[in-house]
């Protein structure tokens, strides 16, 4: 009878009240808005294409610039923003299942997550200004996004168990001895991730100092002062790519290295990891070969890394029956 009464009763939540819900539908808008993003990023390479804004600036269209150097420059460019958008498909992809998986189940870590990465990938927007170039595409769409993503983390904070801490992400999420067949792919799983937020730094480094390495200008076969007679806002905007996509890089190594940690092994969790890592890999060593950019010594530490993650994430999925019903560490 009671639960008749209560089925009865009208809904008087408000409209907002329940598109917000517990914040994870604005979290999973935002990791949505993220693997379209970097869709567009794609799109927009393959078709060999620069932004509105980026002819503005730069004074010149792709195909205008493609006609330097049997069109070196404008493939180096691609070869950043290619890389830059399997980068935003990991992350937006990452944190789809971060919301629909483990914030569901209300693990303080995966919102800790939230806003660390949430901090490198926002804050890293900063890392473009340094050389005078504001992308005002990239800014709108940071803008329209920010205040999802701090709505969306402040409703889901009340719904956390119990402890809520940010030492919830130095607790490991199974327990296992590192000599056994999961705990070195676990372990090769780690150590991607931190060559990825180690290279991420770099790379946003070099965007923001010295922009290119020796590599770079013998791919494009001209010299610094070269692409500057070219336009004096030729560098600028390509430092603009490079700080971006390092920024990318390292935020998914942040994101990877905690999903890891303190995530219980599960189906969901070894699939979406295949899949960052398949789309983040394939468009970071896919684009080289395509544009000719083949040198061994810049492309190394991708492929040790994607040998690494594949490895890893081979040998975790073949043990994940033994490990997740038995070694899951305790809360």
């Amino acid at each position: 009878m009671e639960t008749s009464i209560e089925q009865n009763k009208p809904d008087e939540r408000g409209l907002l009240q329940a598109v917000l819900g517990d914040g994870r539908p604005l979290l999973l808008f935002c990791g949505l808005s993220l693997v379209m993003a970097g869709g567009f990023a794609l799109f927009l390479s393959a078709s060999k294409h620069f932004l509105p804004h980026d002819v503005q600036y730069l004074g010149m269209t792709a195909e205008q610039l493609c006609g330097i150097n049997n069109c070196r420059v404008v493939y180096f460019m691609f070869h950043d923003r290619v890389a830059f958008g399997g980068a935003l498909i990991a992350i937006g992809a990452l944190y789809m299942w971060l919301s629909e998986f483990p914030l569901r189940q209300r693990k303080a870590w995966a919102w800790w997550l939230f806003v660390v990465s949430g901090i490198s990938g926002f804050g890293s927007f900063l890392a473009y200004l340094s050389y005078g170039y504001l992308d005002t595409w990239h800014g709108l769409a940071t803008l329209l996004l920010l205040p999802c993503f701090v709505i969306g983390l402040i409703r889901s904070r009340s719904f956390l168990d119990p402890p809520r801490g940010i030492q919830s992400l130095s607790r490991s999420g199974v327990r296992l001895k590192w000599r056994s067949s999961f705990g070195v792919g676990r372990a090769l799983l780690l150590a991607t991730a931190a060559g990825m937020i180690m290279g991420g730094l770099i790379v946003m480094t070099f965007g923001m100092t010295r922009v290119f390495v020796p590599q770079d200008l013998t791919f494009m076969g001209l010299a610094r002062t070269d692409l500057q007679n070219i336009s004096a806002r030729l560098i600028p905007l390509i430092a603009h790519d490079r700080a971006g996509f390092g920024g990318a890089i390292g935020t998914a190594g942040i994101i990877v290295l905690f999903c890891v940690w303190c995530g219980t092994p599960s189906r969901s969790l070894w699939q979406i990891l295949c899949l960052a890592g398949v789309v983040g890999f394939a468009a970071a060593l896919g684009v080289h070969p395509l544009v000719g950019y083949t040198d061994l010594f810049h492309l190394a530490p991708a492929i040790i890394g994607a040998v690494m993650f594949i490895v890893g994430l081979t040998l975790c999925w073949k043990q994940r029956e033994k490990i997740a019903p038995a070694k899951t560490a305790e809360r």
